[in-house]
């Protein structure tokens, strides 16, 4: 989720991320102002970036109080240029739904952002057309820094339109989306509707070069979104597929509650792991962090490791999968999860490890499948 976009807050609980390729629509909306013009406007073409980035945000909320209505719980979007990704929290995933009652949610949440912008812009249009004479929210070009008024109304009406194409994951192809999930697993359906949003951007990028260049940004933008959707289904793919066991740290340094701090720091620095379990002959009785443990030490001085480890932790077995370990890492804000086997600690799985493990089978999974596509 945080390969090529940042952070910017949070709204109702969901981290906002915007992605790298809005960062780059003021340069663009530069550019092609300047193109038209003698010269570009700093100020108006920001507000313009501004009113987009406004009408996406809102057509994003659409979506999240849809999927909230219906169980899913929005832990975090990142805003493109045209849409949003949503990353749902997994912690709180709902039992599973029939086909029928998944494509109806799915086809729900879809259609609710470009309907936010058909409303956002009806409002609009009356209000300006009442209190701002000579707006000529008809008039070409529809989308101009010169006329903002007209442009906050043709923003929401373009975001509704272009999400109605059938290319993933524009609304038209979550839509698309469902419709092939009815006969295949949605792993497959999203993969077959993310080949067809490339083709879709491929083809938008090329005619953008012999007409509009907007049409090129359009192209880049769902090629974009396309690629980020992709990889969370491989993500997931993973995390549902492979065992604790495959993934899972067997070499690994434990602390004895009876140790201080300063000698828990010590094997610490000696130590890769960020995350050690705590145990007292074979039984494990608390885990604690190299950041715990630093803390502790500034604040209340050299102690016992009994004193500041956390006794509150969830153990896992080796057939669980990295989706169960994942669920209970986020459910309950931990780091590490101790993997046993007959109450005996056989290994463990931290948070900095799960990611890498997950990204490194992801990619691997993916070179593998382009392998034998090819």
């Amino acid at each position: 989720m945080r390969s090529f976009s940042v952070h910017v807050g949070r709204l109702f609980g969901v981290e906002v991320r915007i992605h790298l390729t809005f960062l780059i629509l003021p340069l663009f909306v530069f550019w092609t102002e300047y193109s038209v013009h003698p010269s570009a406007n700093g100020p108006r073409d920001l507000a313009l970036v501004g009113i987009v980035l406004a009408c996406v945000m809102a057509h994003e909320i659409g979506h999240m109080l849809v999927a909230w209505r219906a169980g899913l719980i929005p832990k975090a979007v990142i805003l493109l240029p045209l849409s949003g990704v949503t990353v749902f929290d997994e912690s709180h995933a709902q039992p599973a739904e029939s086909a029928t009652a998944a494509w109806k949610r799915d086809v729900r949440i879809a259609l609710t952002g470009p309907l936010v912008n058909l409303g956002f812009a009806a409002i609009a249009a009356g209000v300006i057309y009442a209190t701002v004479p000579g707006a000529h929210l008809w008039e070409w070009p529809f989308l101009q820094s010169a006329n903002l008024p007209r442009s906050l109304v043709w923003a929401n009406l373009y975001l509704a339109g272009l999400n109605l194409l059938p290319a993933y994951p524009l609304d038209g192809g979550r839509i698309l989306r469902a419709f092939f999930a009815r006969s295949i697993d949605p792993a497959a359906a999203t993969r077959r509707a993310v080949s067809i949003s490339h083709a879709m951007a491929m083809l938008l990028m090329v005619a953008g070069l012999f007409s509009n260049t907007w049409l090129t940004m359009v192209g880049v933008i769902i090629f974009s979104a396309a690629q980020l959707e992709e990889r969370a289904v491989i993500f997931q793919s993973v995390l549902d597929n492979v065992r604790l066991e495959e993934v899972m740290l067997t070499d690994f340094a434990t602390l004895s509650p009876a140790d201080t701090l300063e000698d828990a720091l010590d094997k610490a620095v000696h130590s890769l792991q960020d995350d050690f379990p705590v145990v007292r002959g074979s039984d494990m009785v608390g885990v604690i962090s190299r950041q715990r443990i630093l803390e502790a030490l500034r604040v209340e001085g050299n102690g016992y490791v009994q004193a500041v480890m956390n006794k509150l932790f969830e153990v896992s077995i080796r057939q669980e999968s990295l989706a169960s370990a994942f669920r209970k890492l986020t459910a309950r804000n931990l780091s590490i999860i101790p993997v046993v086997e007959e109450d005996r600690l056989v290994g463990i799985v931290t948070l900095q490890n799960l990611m890498h493990s997950m990204a490194l089978l992801a990619e691997s999974r993916k070179l593998r499948r382009d392998e034998s596509n090819s």
